[in-house]
């Protein structure tokens, strides 16, 4: 029992004082957990981000979708991009690049843009009214500032453009789960997760950041995933 204490306070000072390790870390973790996924988790984020194949450019001019992934990560979500389409994707942590490179090479069908390090809420170099669609999945945990994010989603978006978003956040069962919303609030308040997990925060109520950012309509529903 102590020498896993032990362990697990090794490993908790070590994501916190050694920030570029960690993020290494980090990528190659998420690299294995996404090699492991179970299929029903793929059928699930297909169902959330299926309906991208059908949006068409709103940009003037423009005959192909041009989409931004913020958070890219290892890019697991070229699957649902139409064929065709111009990606651009940010991330803030430069160890998913290989990742994402090995990844994009299985999709020549997709144009792909330089892999651009930057956190969400600086991404000052993407250009104003320049995406058709922004896509996240699983980033809103973790940036260090949501409206200031969420701005930077509305700066790029052309007029009538969309986010298309799969978020995680705190129970919301109060009567089933209320054990599992302590864990969450305490892991979090602890700085545990964050450190473990690149900054990720268990209890954010992200949907009602979202709803009050400026949106013309906002659309989601709290399920839970296979």
């Amino acid at each position: 029992m102590w020498s896993l204490f032990i362990s697990f306070c090794l490993g908790f000072i070590f994501c916190k004082a050694l920030p570029s390790l960690r993020h290494r870390a980090f990528a190659r973790f998420m690299s294995y957990f996404y090699s492991t996924v179970d299929p029903s988790f793929v059928a699930f984020k297909k169902k959330i981000f299926g309906d991208i194949v059908k949006e068409k450019p709103r940009r003037p001019g423009s005959s192909e979708l041009r989409i931004l992934e913020v958070g890219v990560g290892t890019g697991t979500n070229f699957q649902f991009y139409p064929d065709g389409c111009h990606l651009v994707v940010v991330d803030p942590n430069p160890y998913f690049e290989s990742y994402y490179n090995a990844n994009k090479a299985k999709f020549p069908n997709i144009k792909t843009q330089e892999f651009i390090v930057a956190k969400g809420e600086d991404m000052e170099m993407v250009e104003d009214n320049s995406v058709d669609v922004v896509v996240v999945s699983l980033v809103l945990c973790s940036v260090g500032d949501c409206k200031k994010f969420l701005q930077q989603v509305l700066r790029v978006l052309v007029p009538g453009g969309k986010l298309y978003f799969m978020e995680h956040i705190r129970e919301w069962d109060s009567d089933k789960h209320s054990m599992k919303q302590r864990f969450q609030d305490c892991l979090t308040w602890l700085q545990i997760w964050p450190a473990l997990f690149d900054g990720c925060e268990l209890n954010r109520e992200t949907h009602e950041v979202l709803k009050s950012a400026g949106f013309t309509k906002v659309e989601f529903q709290k399920m839970y995933t296979p």
